[in-house]
């Protein structure tokens, strides 16, 4: 299967020359302005977010709920959204080589505004990711883990303060693995899945509207969690609450309980 990097897309080496020409590569110093936010437009999650909206400069882990966890497309989309509306390159580093490209296009970010980097384990991509977090040129920075424990976390999110450059951890759990991620420095913890529409015409909707997702705000660093229903990114990196729901919070996931043996 072809590398999914546009021919036209710079290569890190090149990446670098341009941040270090720009003034903007590792050594530059820290502002002291407060920590910008970049709000997702949804009421509800945008309240439950300190500042109002996702904290830039930072490190956020997204992972996929139900049984397609080890792919984490929903998951890749909400991160393609996010950095869809941030200006600059975005460093992605892989876990597998099965990044649809045409689906980030979807949601708002270029094939070309990616740099790909092909590393396939996670103690390759944690490396990448910290190198990559210190070039302030940068959207975002990232990384396909099936595991990030606490202290790794705390170097990426350090790197993150320290350039201004957001870091996204999208969690690939394996067949056995812990629902959950572990204990992490993250300032946010994301858990995205499909939702089906419960609408009247749900058949219909499915095919011809805008997909819909249960996203939840696990953790927040001096915000609240919650649960929204929200329509999927569109080709500006943009969530929408679907219209029959505006005024009603997610409903509860449903938990299947085994019979006891």
């Amino acid at each position: 299967m072809p590398s999914p990097r546009s021919p036209d897309a710079p290569t890190l080496a090149e990446l670098r020359r341009l941040t270090d020409s720009a003034g903007l590569g590792a050594g530059s110093g820290a502002g002291s302005r407060a920590q910008p936010t970049l709000p997702f437009g949804v009421g509800g999650l945008d309240t439950a977010l300190p500042g109002g909206g996702l904290a830039l400069g930072a490190l956020h882990q997204i992972h996929e709920g139900g049984p397609r966890g080890r792919y984490a497309a929903t998951a890749v989309l909400f991160a393609g959204g996010i950095l869809a509306r941030l200006d600059g390159p975005v460093l992605w580093c892989l876990h597998s080589r099965d990044l649809f490209a045409p689906a980030l296009a979807r949601v708002g970010l270029h094939p070309d505004r990616v740099v790909y980097c092909e590393t396939w384990r996670d103690a390759e991509v944690l490396p990448a990711m910290e190198e990559g977090l210190r070039h302030r040129g940068l959207a975002g920075v990232v990384g396909e883990l099936t595991r990030m424990g606490l202290t790794p976390s705390r170097r990426l999110q350090l790197a993150a303060e320290g350039s201004g450059v957001t870091a996204l951890v999208v969690h690939r759990l394996c067949a056995g693995e812990a629902a959950e991620p572990e204990p992490s420095a993250a300032r946010t913890r994301w858990r995205v899945a499909p939702a089906p529409s419960d609408g009247p015409n749900r058949r219909v909707d499915r095919h011809l509207g805008r997909p819909r997702w249960r996203l939840e705000l696990q953790r927040s660093r001096g915000g609240a969690p919650g649960a929204w229903i929200v329509e999927a990114c569109d080709a500006q990196g943009r969530l929408a609450v679907p219209a029959g729901l505006a005024d009603r919070p997610a409903a509860p996931e449903r938990v299947q309980r085994r019979a006891a043996g």
